[in-house]
């Protein structure tokens, strides 16, 4: 690595009417089947908007634009950081491609849902994003 920053893995708190999107993991065996905010590791050369909008095309088949930040960093192994970004829908219906599911969620079924761990710690302002974007409707 060139820098001293940590490389970044992206998250993306897409929403759209009052639900957010979830999809499920089908690996590593130990998170198969657990439900995360769609995204990934960004690219060397790529800004973080860059890299999310390159993940999201791959993953769920979308056109998104990526906004702010949404909660804390998430401390990763090998010095690379999770942050979570709200991403707003551009064009394309959210497609499994490389998920075995997905489901857009409410604040109740998001926290029912069975989040990895590293993207419980983003719960409460998950709920909070989805609770301002319902009093917007």
């Amino acid at each position: 690595m060139q820098s001293d920053e940590a490389r970044e893995v992206g998250a993306a708190a897409i929403v759209a009417g009052g639900r957010l999107l979830l999809a499920q993991r089908v690996g590593p065996p130990e998170l198969a089947g657990l439900w995360e905010l769609p995204g990934g590791k960004i690219e060397p050369g790529e800004t973080p908007a860059e890299g999310l909008r390159r993940e999201l095309v791959e993953e769920l088949g979308v056109l998104t634009a990526v906004g702010g930040r949404v909660g804390a960093d998430v401390p990763l192994p090998n010095g690379m950081v999770l942050r979570a970004y709200r991403v707003t829908l551009l064009d394309g219906e959210p497609a499994a491609l490389e998920h075995s599911a997905v489901r857009w969620v409410g604040p109740a079924e998001l926290s029912a849902a069975e989040l990895v761990p590293n993207d419980r710690v983003w719960l409460p302002d998950l709920l909070t994003l989805l609770r301002v974007e319902s009093a917007r409707q």
